[in-house]
Order: C-alpha cells, then structure tokens, then sequence
C-alpha cells in the first residue's frame, strides 16, 4: 500500500470519508466543496490506502514561503483512521511529507494540533516536532 496524491474524484472522496474522523462538523459534501476550494489555492492530499477499500490514513497539506520559515510544507489535516492507528500508518505518513517537502526544496515541516489531541501530541514529538508556538485564533462576525 502506497501513499499517493489524491488527485481523481474517488481518491477525493475517500480522502473525505476519512477526514471527517477529524472535521467532524463538516457534513461530507461540505467537506469536499472545501477541498476543492482550497485546491485552487494550492492545497494536496496524501493518501495512504489500497486500490480499493477505506484509507487508512489522509493529510492535507500546502507548500508555502512565509517570512519567520521559508518555504515549509505545511499540514492543514491529518488523520489516521481510528482502526487503524498504532499500525504505523501515521509514521508512515509523516515520512512521506518529510520526503515530499525535502523534493519540493522545503527547509522544515508545519503542523498545528487542536490542545485536546494528547495523543496526536505524543506522536508527534516521538516523531522529532517541537512545541514551537501558541496558535491564537479569533472568530469574527461573518460579512453581511
């Protein structure tokens, strides 16, 4: 089972059926409508999956050049089927986007995790990330 950019429809579609594990106020036709929105801005989807079946991993990422990183991969979404996880496929994952960012000349590899992940914390700090900042978020008054 190989990890691959989900480009056509179907992978999309199962990209979304696994995402929704984590965007879980996202109703899937939403869901899809979004990925495609942001495609138009450069987002990706990594799938790790066989030809047929259920994915058993997603990440949703954008290759940006931002003035305190320079160019950096940076992932939006990324979940492990509940099944499957502890079965190395999130390990798996993230060495896909350490290779793909080094491919695309990325120096370092973003990511932010809601403050209630513990779990998805621990991975990711055996897996070499450091706690590098605060994530503030405001919520604004949608436009009239």
């Amino acid at each position: 089972m190989d990890i691959r950019l989900a480009t056509s429809d179907r992978d999309i579609e199962r990209a979304a059926d696994l995402l929704r594990q984590l965007r879980t106020h996202l109703d899937r036709a939403t869901l899809i409508e979004r990925i495609r929105t942001q495609q138009r801005d450069g987002y990706q989807l990594a799938l790790l999956a066989p030809a047929d079946g259920p994915a058993q991993c997603v990440a949703g990422f954008v290759i940006t050049t931002k003035l305190a990183w320079g160019r950096a991969l940076y992932v939006d979404d990324l979940v492990t089927d509940a099944a499957t996880r502890s079965s190395g496929a999130g390990r798996r994952m993230l060495d896909w986007l350490k290779a793909y960012a080094r491919a695309q000349a990325c120096g370092e590899l973003h990511l932010d995790s809601g403050v209630q992940r513990f779990e998805a914390h621990r991975f990711y700090l055996r897996e070499g990330f450091r706690i590098a900042s605060h994530h503030f978020a405001l919520t604004l008054d949608a436009p009239p």
